[in-house]
Parts: C-alpha cells; sequence; structure tokens
C-alpha cells in the first residue's frame, strides 16, 4: 500500500511541468519576448527530453535500485521546478530540461514497478496511477492561468505551484534517498533488452502506437488552446476546454486498463478509442463553436484512453519483467522522440498556411497510421524473450 501511494503521488507530477506551459504561452512571449519558434521549442522540449533521457532509467536503476531512483528523479524534478522561475530565458529552458529528464525516468519506471510488485494487478495499478496522471494534468492545464491571474497575473505563479506536489512527493519517497534496494533485473540486462527488441514486430508496433498517439495528444496539449482562441475565444475560456478534454479522460484512464488487460486481445477497445477521437476532431473542424463542449469531451475521451491502453500494452506484450523493463524502455524513447515531433509540425504547417485548418486535418490524417498500429499493437501475443 505503501508503494501504491507511492507510485501514485510520483504520477502527479508527471505531466503538470509539461502540461502548464500551454495556457501561459502567450504570457510567457509577452514577458520574455520569446519568438513563435522559440514557444514551439519550449512547448516541445519535455517531451523531447522524456524519449532522449528516458534511457537514464536503467543506468540508475542498476546502481541505485527503482526506489531510490525515483526518489532522485522527484528531487530533480523540484530542483527544476523551481531552476525555470530564475529570471532570464536561459533558466526557463534549463530548468525545464531538467524537470523532463526526471519526468523521463518516472515514465519509463512505473510501469516496471507495476510488473515487478503487482503481477496480478496490472490493469488496477495502471489504471489507478494513470488517472493520477491526467488528473494532474487536467488541473495544471485549467488552473495555471486563474492561480497566475490571482497573484498579479505574471506566468511564474502559474508554473511555481507545481512545485507544492513535486515536495509532497519528495517527502513521501525520501527514506529511499538512505538506502539501496536491489533493483529488479540487472540494468545491463535491461539495456540489453531494449537493443534485442529492436528487431521485434510485436515491439515496435507497441512503440509506434504509442508514438503516434503521442505526437497527437502533445499537439493537442500545445495548441488546443490557440485554436480555440483562433475563433475568438477567451484565454480563460480555452484553457478551460483543455482542461475539460483531460478531466473527462478520466473516466477511461480508471477503468479501460482493467478492463483490456482481462479481455482475449485489446483490438475492439483500439477501434472505439479511434473512433472517439476522430469524431472530435472532425467536430472541431466543421463547427469549433457550436458545441465545443461536446468536442473536446469527446477527443478527451478517445485521447486519454489511448494513453493507459498503450502502457497497459507495454506490460501485457512485454510478458515477462526484464522483457517488460526492456520494452517500457525502447517504447518511451522513440515513442516521446516522435512525439516531441508533434506541437513542431502542427505548429509549423499553421506557420505556413497561416490557419489552423490544415493542422487540424494533419491531426485527422494521423489517426489512420495510429488505427493501423494500434490493432497491430492489441492482437494477443508477447515480444520474444529479450534476455535468456
Amino acid at each position: 500500500m505503501l508503494l501504491a501511494v507511492g507510485m501514485v503521488l510520483l504520477a502527479c507530477n508527471l505531466r503538470p511541468a509539461a502540461a502548464a506551459i500551454g495556457p501561459l504561452l502567450g504570457r510567457i512571449q509577452s514577458d520574455t519576448g520569446l519568438s513563435g519558434f522559440g514557444a514551439g521549442v519550449l512547448t516541445t522540449l519535455p517531451v523531447l527530453c522524456f524519449g532522449a533521457l528516458a534511457p537514464l532509467a536503467p543506468a540508475l536503476t542498476r546502481r541505485l535500485g527503482e526506489r531510490t531512483t525515483v526518489a532522485v528523479a522527484i528531487a530533480v524534478l523540484l530542483f527544476g521546478l523551481l531552476v525555470r522561475l530564475i529570471p532570464g530565458l536561459g533558466f526557463l529552458f534549463f530548468g525545464t530540461a531538467l524537470a523532463g529528464a526526471a519526468i523521463a525516468v518516472g515514465n519509463v519506471l512505473l510501469p516496471v514497478l507495476v510488473r515487478g510488485n503487482f503481477p496480478d494487478r496490472v490493469g488496477l495499478m495502471t489504471g489507478v496511477y494513470t488517472t493520477a496522471l491526467i488528473g494532474f494534468a487536467a488541473l495544471a492545464a485549467g488552473v495555471s492561468v486563474p492561480i497566475a491571474n490571482a497573484f498579479g497575473g505574471g506566468w511564474r505563479p502559474g508554473l511555481a505551484v507545481w512545485a507544492i506536489p513535486a515536495a509532497l512527493a519528495l517527502a513521501w519517497w525520501a527514506p529511499q534517498l538512505r538506502r539501496r534496494h536491489r533493483a529488479v533485473g540487472p540494468a545491463r540486462d535491461q539495456v540489453a533488452g531494449a537493443r534485442a527488441l529492436l528487431r521485434d514486430p510485436v515491439a515496435w508496433s507497441v512503440t509506434l502506437f504509442f508514438a503516434v498517439q503521442a505526437a497527437g495528444f502533445y499537439a493537442t496539449l500545445a495548441w488546443l488552446p490557440s485554436i480555440f482562441q483562433s475563433h475568438g475565444m477567451s484565454t480563460t475560456k480555452s484553457g478551460f476546454l483543455l482542461s475539460l478534454s483531460l478531466v473527462v479522460g478520466l473516466i477511461p484512464a480508471l477503468t479501460l486498463p482493467s478492463l483490456a488487460a482481462r479481455a482475449h486481445d485489446q483490438r475492439l477497445f483500439m477501434a472505439v478509442v479511434m473512433s472517439f477521437i476522430a469524431a472530435g476532431w472532425l467536430g472541431i473542424i466543421v463547427a469549433p463553436t457550436t458545441v465545443p463542449y461536446l468536442w473536446v469531451v469527446l477527443l478527451g475521451l478517445g485521447q486519454n484512453a489511448a494513453f493507459p491502453l498503450a502502457l497497459t500494452l507495454i506490460v501485457l506484450r512485454g510478458g515477462t519483467l526484464t522483457n517488460t523493463a526492456g520494452l517500457s524502455t525502447l517504447t518511451q524513447t522513440v515513442g516521446y522522440l516522435v512525439g516531441a515531433l508533434g506541437p513542431l509540425v502542427i505548429g509549423a504547417v499553421h506557420d505556413l498556411t497561416g490557419s489552423w485548418t490544415a493542422p487540424l486535418f494533419v491531426l485527422l490524417a494521423l489517426l489512420v497510421p495510429q488505427l493501423l498500429l494500434g490493432l497491430a499493437a492489441a492482437r494477443r501475443r508477447t515480444v520474444t524473450a529479450a534476455v535468456r
């Protein structure tokens, strides 16, 4: 139970550092003179770190063990959140990168902790921690602007508040800094496992599905408020719509992993999830201001079901603890690196066309490969044993 609570506290801190930036981006640009390209880099930087620095997790685990590594990651996260409050664009980017590095480690270790400590409750524990993760992403998207307004309208208070849950999580995990736990499977096996899976078609179907859904999700996180603002909505309302899309995702995040883990395979779940996302984007394209709440609810239900479904597939397709660790490292390294391109590509298409119509059609078109990859990943099978 103590470990489960600690995992939830960790999950609560894995998205606010990124989710709080989008709603405050206009204020950051106005205050710092950050260019449009720089703004795109800032929104992409955390996701880029999620992928590029994910291999840190097995290396740190070999030296410290899983639990001590989690505690160190949370300490680095807190430090990064505080650093980016220091005046100067360099500190803003450096602090965001530190936070992204810490989150990368937490992203990789959560599925490993589930497989190693809750092998009979994979669906339940995945649902619990993804619910916490998505819930705090929604909270960050929805309250960062009101908090900033309450403290004079600057952007720093809207970012600073997310150091509080990080401090609480660090207080819970701090005892792990005084001890070392045996790593569950040597880290060299985890790295070797990820490399061996490079030729495994099952591993690549899971990895590429994760990558495409991440690209769509982070493009939404970065640009959905701007899309609605282009139709005359206020920053507060557009931020609320983004928050709503995340809040409704708590429903599938809590329920879908358990249902999917008990099913023979996950193809039906995949098809339903993709249909919700498609309906949401079509509504935003055709009638963005008619019933925007309906469109973001459909979009949020779909996108925030795809993410926990992808995490569940990592555990189900991994099979063994070592393979799950290798698959988690591979999936989140490649997945987030590709996902980081989402905000940049969508922003570039918008700059080229001067409209949000073309970027929205790009996001809609991405659902075709996402569905095909998802159906392949959802078949009942596991990766080939990576380490024998």
